[in-house]
């Protein structure tokens, strides 16, 4: 039986997902944006977001034009995705290194100019691993779920097995050559 699916692409802020939503589309999954926030110099290559998703409690509807497609969510957006019959979700869910994830947030606040996290780094890494934990325990209960972890240094030290293992986990015959080309090491710049 083949049931109509949406592709996700989640984890936390900083952490890899716009570049993940680049290898699929250089694949060949048709991903679901809007281009409202451009490229800049944090993601030269652009975010590759879909500003309807953060509205997900209350507006649904977007779900519809996202079948058969990859979206972006923020890794807390997943518990809010209903449970649509017929209808599954693939999830690939990005890990980084939480120092990194945390140095590449505070140069982007520093570069917008606006104020660093209020909480220390070891209380951040606290919660960001309770979310994590939460998240994985929510699609881990659910029937029309399934995740495939990724770590972000394994995607830019590998690029061809990430997109060979990418290509089985969605199914579907994805231009693999493609999607390895598309990871810039370049651009992993806030390494532990």
């Amino acid at each position: 039986m083949n049931r109509p699916g949406i592709s996700i692409v989640s984890g936390l802020p900083r952490s890899g997902t716009s570049m993940m939503m680049q290898m699929i589309a250089a694949g060949g999954v048709e991903p679901l944006i809007d281009g409202v926030r451009a490229p800049d110099p944090d993601n030269p290559k652009g975010y590759y977001e879909f500003e309807r998703v953060k509205q997900i409690k209350s507006d649904k509807s977007w779900l519809e034009d996202a079948k058969g497609r990859v979206v972006k969510m923020v890794h807390l957006l997943l518990l809010d995705l209903p449970a649509i019959e017929g209808l599954d979700y693939s999830i690939i869910f990005m890990r980084r290194d939480l120092d990194e994830v945390l140095a590449s947030q505070a140069a982007m606040l520093k570069r917008l100019g606006r104020p660093a996290a209020p909480l220390p780094p070891a209380q951040l890494k606290s919660i960001y691993l309770k979310q994590i934990e939460q998240v994985y325990a929510h699609v881990s209960s659910r029937a029309d779920m399934r995740l495939l972890e990724v770590q972000y240094k394994d995607v830019v030290e590998d690029p061809v097995k990430t997109a060979s293992m990418l290509a089985q986990f969605l199914g579907g015959s994805m231009n693999t050559q493609a999607m390895s080309s598309a990871v810039d090491p370049t651009l992993y710049r806030n390494k532990a």
